[in-house]
């Protein structure tokens, strides 16, 4: 099982370490389940929902330590995306990444694991 990967507001992802599990954003409750990108979605995520936003952590995460809570379906033109039901153990996080919001409103994207 691959590296998932959140973006996640650096306050929201403080706030989850002091509980010790991230219950998701607001639109990941509206949701139903926590979005998560592969690696090769990632830059397209930033743009698309953080262009513009200071302060955000890109959140590593063992995807094969979520069972059967994570489910892959289909979003963004019919692209398969990550979607854990419930909350995340931070145990299974391996990473958590600064994204440095750039002159441009984009964001620096790091090399990432597949």
């Amino acid at each position: 099982m691959p590296i998932i990967y959140k973006i996640c507001p650096a306050p929201l992802w403080r706030e989850a370490e002091r509980l010790g599990m991230f219950r998701g954003s607001g639109d990941d409750r509206r949701d139903g389940y926590i979005h998560f990108s592969t690696a090769a979605q990632v830059a397209e995520t930033a743009r698309r929902h953080f262009a513009g936003q200071a302060a955000l952590f890109l959140v590593a995460v063992d995807g094969g330590s979520l069972g059967n809570a994570l489910r892959w379906e289909a979003s963004r033109g019919g692209e398969l995306f990550p979607h854990l039901y419930g909350e995340l153990d931070l145990g299974a996080v391996v990473a958590v990444i600064d994204l440095p919001l750039l002159a441009d409103g984009s964001h620096r994207i790091p090399e990432l694991a597949p």
